[in-house]
């Protein structure tokens, strides 16, 4: 069996066409014959993702335009390379003209998916601190809620079980409970 370079491609959402068919014609144009893609979250199930990792043999290569493209996580790229080491295979991120075939390739791609997670922990951060900010200062007050306490409480002492409730609110379980308890605690201390 012959080793081939087997590409995959992936957007976050199907609004980044350009980016997704940019991937799509690198991967071509790196020889990729087979290219698997698609367009989901990194957070969420990516079931092509896992069809690349069955479909890859011995020998192959996987190759991805960019490192964000592949793995959401150090975690979840050492999960990747493990799997490919075990088949034998290698993994090559085109932007950065690294490929694990090669012992300094393994090191570099260690360490950009160390550099990725750090980046991303301080994102996140430099979110939340944003967010405490604006609340503080009174500009930020969240997502507007569509459901009112004191809407659950009126259908219960109506009568409705806890699913009508839910249905007729397009509301989760958990929400019921905590929409109801808002509501009787405005209700004890007025």
């Amino acid at each position: 069996m012959n080793a081939s370079l087997v590409g995959y491609a992936r957007t976050s959402t199907l609004d980044q066409v350009a980016g997704y068919e940019a991937q799509i014609s690198a991967l071509e144009k790196a020889g990729c014959h087979e290219i698997f893609r698609e367009q989901v979250s990194a957070t969420g199930k990516r079931p092509e993702l896992d069809a690349t990792l069955r479909y890859i043999r011995k020998g192959d290569t996987l190759v991805v335009t960019k490192l964000d493209r592949l793995a959401r996580s150090v975690k979840h790229l050492g999960e990747v390379v493990e799997t490919l080491d075990e088949k034998e295979a290698m993994l090559r991120i085109l932007n950065l003209s690294l490929d694990t075939g090669t012992p300094t390739g393994k090191l570099m791609l260690n360490m950009l998916g160390s550099v990725a997670q750090f980046e991303r922990e301080m994102m996140l951060e430099r979110q939340r601190e944003g967010i405490a900010r604006a609340k503080a200062d009174g500009k930020f007050k969240g997502r507007p809620r569509s459901t009112q306490p004191s809407e659950v409480l009126e259908l219960v002492e109506n009568g409705m079980s806890v699913k009508e409730v839910m249905a007729n609110l397009s509301i989760s379980r958990p929400s019921y409970y905590r929409l109801l308890k808002e509501a009787k605690d405005e209700t004890n201390n007025p």
